[in-house]
């Protein structure tokens, strides 16, 4: 996943201005005119609609993160003494699960803003896509038998 040199493959920082840019890059509008269009014909461009939904799964995310982190920071800055206790240890688990799920979304959106470009790749490389449908069957012929039973 390291062929796109704007979306690092460690997730920190600004990760929503990461893939905002990236959006706005790939289908040439501002995000918010962006969201705008594809709330207005989501079935236009079925590629512009996953990318908004996900970038709002996103922002959930991350906001679940911010706040995770900010409830340890204020329950770490009133630990007292080397050992942390139950609630102070619940709060980093939630934290962790909120990193888990942004990352997740990340990767996600990620791939959703790759794919059209890497089945392009594919596509020219390999031809198009096999058919599906099913070949037009054989008449069955009975089995030839030499030197049948005695």
């Amino acid at each position: 996943m390291s062929d796109i040199p704007d979306i690092p493959d460690v997730f920190d920082g600004d990760v929503l201005g990461l893939f905002a840019a990236r959006i706005e890059a790939q289908f040439g509008l501002g995000l918010s005119e962006l969201a705008q269009a594809v709330h207005a014909a989501p079935q236009a461009h079925p590629g512009a609609t996953q990318a908004i939904h996900w970038y709002g799964l996103l922002s959930e995310a991350q906001q679940a993160v911010e706040v995770a982190e900010d409830a340890l920071v204020a329950a770490l800055e009133t630990a007292v003494g080397d050992q942390l206790d139950d609630p102070v240890m619940e709060l980093a688990h939630q934290v962790n699960h909120a990193v888990a799920a942004r990352d997740g979304r990340a990767i996600t959106l990620r791939f959703l803003l790759q794919a059209p470009a890497e089945m392009a790749r594919i596509e020219q490389r390999f031809g198009p896509r096999v058919t599906t449908t099913l070949p037009t069957p054989v008449p069955a012929q009975p089995a030839r038998v030499r030197g049948g039973a005695r």
